[in-house]
C-alpha cells in the first residue's frame, strides 16, 4: 500500500518518538490519513501514534481541532495560519507531544491563481516549541501531491525531533 519512499520515514519518525518519550498525533486534510495510515502500517506504532484527526472540510476543522471559524474565513482552509492552527489545536485535544497538520489543494480540482493544485501547508507542534508550518508546491496529479505531502510531512517532523 505505501513505498518506501513513505514507510522510510515513517519508520524514522516512530523510532525517534519512542526514543525522545513522545506520542504523536496527525491532522489531515488534503491527505485525508495517509500520514496516521503510513505510521500506522508499520508493527507497534501503537506505541508513538495517540491519534489522528481527519478533518477534510472547514467545519471539521473548527470543530475537532479548535480552528477559529473567522480564521478560515480571513486566510482560506489552505493557509500557514489554518495549518499552524490545525497543529496546536491537535496538541491541545490529545495526549501527544508531537503534532503534525496538513492542508493543502491535492487537485485535480479546487486550485486557483492564488492557491494553484499542488499547494499544501504543512505544521508540526511540539510541546514547549514554536510551531514550524512550511509551504510547498509540489507537481504532478492527486496522487502525486498526496505522495510528496506525506513525505514532507515526516521529514517536517524529524526535524522537529532533533
Amino acid at each position: 500500500m505505501f513505498d518506501d519512499a513513505i514507510l522510510s520515514p515513517a519508520r524514522d519518525v516512530l523510532r525517534r518518538c519512542e526514543d525522545v518519550g513522545l506520542k504523536l498525533a496527525t491532522a489531515e486534510s488534503c491527505t485525508g490519513g495517509l500520514v496516521a495510515g503510513a505510521l500506522t502500517a508499520i508493527a507497534g506504532s501503537s506505541r508513538v501514534v495517540e491519534r489522528g484527526f481527519v478533518s477534510y472540510s472547514n467545519e471539521a476543522k473548527t470543530e475537532l481541532l479548535g480552528v477559529p471559524a473567522a480564521l478560515i474565513v480571513k486566510h482560506g482552509a489552505v493557509s500557514a495560519h489554518v495549518a499552524r492552527a490545525m497543529a496546536d489545536g491537535a496538541l491541545a485535544r490529545s495526549a501527544a507531544g508531537i503534532a503534525v497538520s496538513l492542508t493543502g489543494v491535492a487537485g485535480p480540482d479546487g486550485g486557483t491563481d492564488a492557491k494553484p493544485v499542488g499547494l499544501v501547508y504543512i505544521g508540526c507542534a511540539r510541546r514547549g516549541h514554536e510551531t514550524a508550518v512550511e509551504r510547498h508546491q509540489f507537481p504532478g496529479d492527486r496522487d502525486a501531491v498526496r505522495h510528496a505531502s506525506v513525505i514532507a510531512a515526516l521529514t517536517l517532523v524529524l526535524r522537529q525531533l532533533g
